[in-house]
């Protein structure tokens, strides 16, 4: 079965390997919204497949590094695409969270990146 847990965080960036004119060449921020899914068996006992606090906890100090600030300055993140920060998290996530199954990132409403591992 699998669960989830959203978070949402306010970052700028800007793509430093895209054509000159292109818009997101320029310095901006967004409200990004990211999903961390956990996929594994139901327990009997507790009848969850994990506590959603402890998805929260292990999600936390990444929450801190990329929460209100310019994505380009975070190490690893030198091209802050939403491809790149659903990879950087997930490498961040996956010794806390060994049930991880997927990260989902949104940069807006419409648009994002679903990253499964490699």
């Amino acid at each position: 079965m699998e669960i989830f847990k959203s978070f949402t965080f306010e970052a700028a960036h800007m793509l430093p390997n895209v054509a000159d004119d292109h818009k997101c060449k320029r310095l901006h921020g967004h409200s990004f919204h990211t999903t961390i899914y956990v996929d594994g068996p139901l327990d009997k006992t507790s009848g969850w497949v994990m506590d959603f606090n402890d998805i929260k906890q292990a999600f936390g100090p990444i929450h801190e590094a990329l929460d209100h600030r310019y994505l380009n300055n975070v190490v690893g993140l030198d091209n802050p695409t939403s491809e790149n920060i659903a990879r950087w998290i997930w490498t961040r996530l996956q010794s806390r969270l060994p049930l991880l199954s997927k990260v989902e990132v949104r940069e807006t409403c419409t648009s994002g990146c679903i990253y499964k591992g490699d």
